[in-house]
């Protein structure tokens, strides 16, 4: 409180909020990391351009530093981004700088060569944080001194007189505005889409917005969910940046007519789990599970699809099919000898378990059921390709546990979600089963009565892939669909909040919980309101496993060739944490690929949250 009183004081700063707490103030670290993200979100080919962002100077002289540094910018007729470190004499400072016009590469140049003077100026350096390298290598001996800048080379012969380790960095670098990503006044022709990417300007300005920070170099232990790939290889290619930058080459570079038709996106995409966890934890936002699947289909264009991609996209058509005969079917899938002839002839792992079917589907259960008269209101269920099929019995649970609660559940006309189509690309079918699902939700959908979920990907499809693949004249339906497009754990947690379900309709038993995170519920900040819903019953905690991906993925964890690294994902923190968890201690878990791998990798049955509360209610 001095500290805000001392600025007010001062005249300094225009808001003093006081924050407490580790939630409320993660929430404000957020917002720092937030910041890179949201500048580079900026429109237009004119970009905040790491230049002289790393110059440091003295403290004391970094607001005389910042003035003269204005002024050149006024001077070369640019704005900037200033941000973070100005306590250490680092203030990033980011002109916006257009490189791909031949007057913007001047003006990248003289922006550095000038601000080199001002460092000298002010006895400063180059590089206080990030590293010259080549981008500010050949301003080194001007800054240092020629006598330092000898030596430096003298050490880099001494220790590599072939000049073969990372070469022409620090030392003999080439001009800084050699060797950059675009030609002079680089006019592209339009890339025609199948998802509407006008929202990011186009799917190369996507691409471009990939700062190449790697954020997604992340690891088990700083935790997150993106990237689970390279979390279990280690390897650069299998990083977002990796997956962006491969686009942004060859969508700028490449001659061919479909300018996706590249082995080489093919080849950085494969293991790609299209978790999600780019789109909210790259600073930039860059949504790499979006652009795989449009890379994908474009692919498709060019070579068509082989049987087992097929066979996946049209999962709900096979196990419609498989409910009609469900003994038969599940008896062929449970059976060792014939399951495994299924898995060599498809090309599924040997030690994956396939999903088994239920004779009655969801919606055949619901139409038997009478129907509540004195609701206090109607809600909407949607019967997922997963939930109508393989697991009804979830479904069921939670249309006894809404009703119990006092809720009229009703399942509308519609299809399935279409993200077994999206999971492998095929976006031009998944766009006709979002037009149609938004045709028959449109009006339907509204606040008082929302459309609720059980399956994550399923109900999300709705709020992220939808808005970007339905018509036109569809998009302002599929907005107000998408509004009220639920996981039921959030209709739930409203209510809650809302006096409307009360913790005494609930056991006062005592209960453990372990909540894994399905990846989509991490993408849109959902963990939290289930973990806030498995914690309203009296005595019920829940602890949060910190885990990212669970290594499934749809179908990723089956297919043979992906088996290994599917495991290596699930072993980085989830397996083993359950391991380590006590039978009296819940598992939950709301995807049903999530529930898959917790059975297949430790044996353990884990559970849905509305099936811990429905057991949990008071009846």
């Amino acid at each position: 409180m001095a500290l805000k009183e001392d600025l007010i004081a001062r005249g300094l700063g225009y808001a003093y909020p006081y924050i407490t707490g580790i939630e409320q103030t993660n929430l404000v670290w957020d917002v720092r990391k937030a910041g890179l993200g949201l500048i580079r979100n900026l429109p237009g080919d004119s970009q905040p351009v790491n230049l002289i962002e790393d110059c440091a100077v003295s403290p004391e002289d970094l607001p005389a530093y910042v003035r003269d540094i204005q002024k050149l910018l006024i001077e070369e007729g640019v704005h900037a981004s200033y941000y973070a470190h100005a306590g250490a004499g680092e203030l990033h400072i980011e002109p916006f700088v257009n490189l791909k016009t031949a007057a913007g590469k001047r003006t990248f140049r003289s922006i550095l060569e000038k601000t080199s003077d001002l460092v000298l100026k002010y006895n400063g350096s180059l590089s206080g944080e990030h590293g010259d390298g080549r981008l500010r290598g050949e301003f080194i001996g001007k800054v240092l001194g020629e006598k330092v800048y000898k030596l430096l080379e003298e050490v880099k012969f001494i220790f590599d007189p072939q000049g073969v380790f990372n070469a022409n960095k620090i030392v003999n670098t080439p001009p800084m505005d050699s060797h950059l990503r675009y030609d002079n006044d680089n006019n592209r022709t339009e890339i025609k889409t199948y998802f509407d990417f006008s929202k990011d300007e186009s799917i190369l300005r996507l691409a471009e917005k990939c700062s190449g920070s790697g954020d997604c170099r992340k690891t088990e232990i700083t935790g997150g969910t993106m990237c689970p790939s390279f979390m279990a290889t280690r390897d650069e290619k299998d990083t977002t940046r990796a997956r962006a930058n491969m686009l942004r080459q060859f969508l700028t570079n490449s001659t061919k007519k479909n300018r996706f038709d590249h082995e080489e996106i093919k080849e950085v995409m494969d293991l790609c789990l299209s978790c999600k966890g780019c789109k909210t934890e790259c600073p930039s936002s860059v949504d790499v599970a979006k652009m795989k699947a449009e890379f994908l289909q474009h692919y498709y264009d060019e070579h068509g699809a082989g049987f087992r991609t097929k066979l996946i996209a049209n999962f709900t058509q096979s196990q419609k099919l498989g409910s009609w005969v469900a003994p038969l079917y599940n008896f062929v899938v449970k059976n060792d000898f014939l399951s495994g002839m299924v898995k060599k002839t498809v090309g599924f792992a040997p030690k994956r378990s396939l999903p088994t079917v239920n004779g009655t589907t969801l919606t055949q259960w619901v139409k038997k059921q009478a129907v509540v008269s004195d609701a206090k209101r109607r809600v909407y269920l949607f019967s997922d390709e997963f939930t109508e099929y393989n697991d009804a019995e979830i479904g069921i649970t939670a249309y006894k546990l809404l009703t119990a609660l006092g809720y009229e559940v009703v399942i509308p006309k519609h299809v399935q979600s279409g993200r077994t189509y999206l999971s492998k690309g095929f976006v031009k079918e998944a766009k006709k089963i979002a037009n149609q699902n938004i045709h028959f939700l449109k009006g339907l959908i509204t606040d008082d009565t929302p459309l609720l979920g059980v399956e994550p990907s399923g109900i999300i499809t709705f709020r992220d892939e939808y808005l970007s693949l339905v018509d036109d004249d569809l998009r302002v339906d599929a907005q107000k669909v998408a509004k009220n497009a639920l996981m039921i754990d959030e209709f739930l947690l409203t209510e809650m909040k809302a006096g409307r379900i009360h913790p005494e309709q609930f056991t006062g038993t005592t209960k453990k919980i372990k909540l894994h995170g399905h990846c989509y519920q991490k993408a849109f900040h959902l963990v939290t309101v289930t973990e806030q819903v498995l914690s309203f019953p009296t005595n019920f905690s829940v602890e949060i496993i910190p885990s990212g991906c669970c290594g499934m993925a749809g179908s990723f964890g089956y297919e043979a060739e992906h088996y290994d690294v599917s495991m290596k994902v699930a072993e980085l923190v989830l397996l083993p944490t359950i391991r380590k968890t006590s039978s009296d201690t819940l598992i939950a878990a709301a995807g049903t690929s999530c529930r898959h791998q917790i059975k297949d990798g430790v044996g353990r049955k884990s559970y849905h949250p509305v099936e811990i509360l429905y057991d949990a209610l008071l009846k």
